[in-house]
């Protein structure tokens, strides 16, 4: 299930964040949670499975659309489907926007099945 983060879950959403290649630097890292804590375009969502956080997506909102910036799965939980879930289930909350992606989530994003809009 996701769950829209909340500064209570900052540890886990930096320990996934941090399995991004970019945000592997500590500082790069802090800089990228705080524009999520701060602005309020940037959306971070968490993926709860039993009960731990595995996954994560934050995306920024645009006027027509969203930008996927981060997908993050756990490595122990990987090539469970847990990705294409948390896409699936943002373009449900997300539901009239055009989805988009950036250089680094866009190999994963074009082998996800689009709902509604398109890279």
């Amino acid at each position: 299930m996701l769950y829209r983060y909340k500064k209570s879950l900052e540890k886990i959403a930096m320990g996934l964040m941090s399995f991004m290649p970019k945000e592997r630097d500590l500082k790069k890292l802090q800089q990228t949670m705080h524009k999520y804590e701060e602005n309020p375009d940037w959306q971070l969502f968490l993926w709860k499975e039993d009960d731990d956080y595995v996954g994560l997506v934050g995306v920024e909102l645009e006027e027509r659309g969203f930008v996927i910036h981060h997908v993050s799965v756990n490595p122990s939980h990987r090539g469970e489907g847990i990705g294409h879930e948390m896409i699936a289930k943002l373009q449900e909350i997300m539901r009239d926007k055009e989805m988009h992606a950036t250089e680094e989530t866009e190999a994963f994003i074009r082998k996800c099945p689009i709902k509604k809009g398109g890279l």
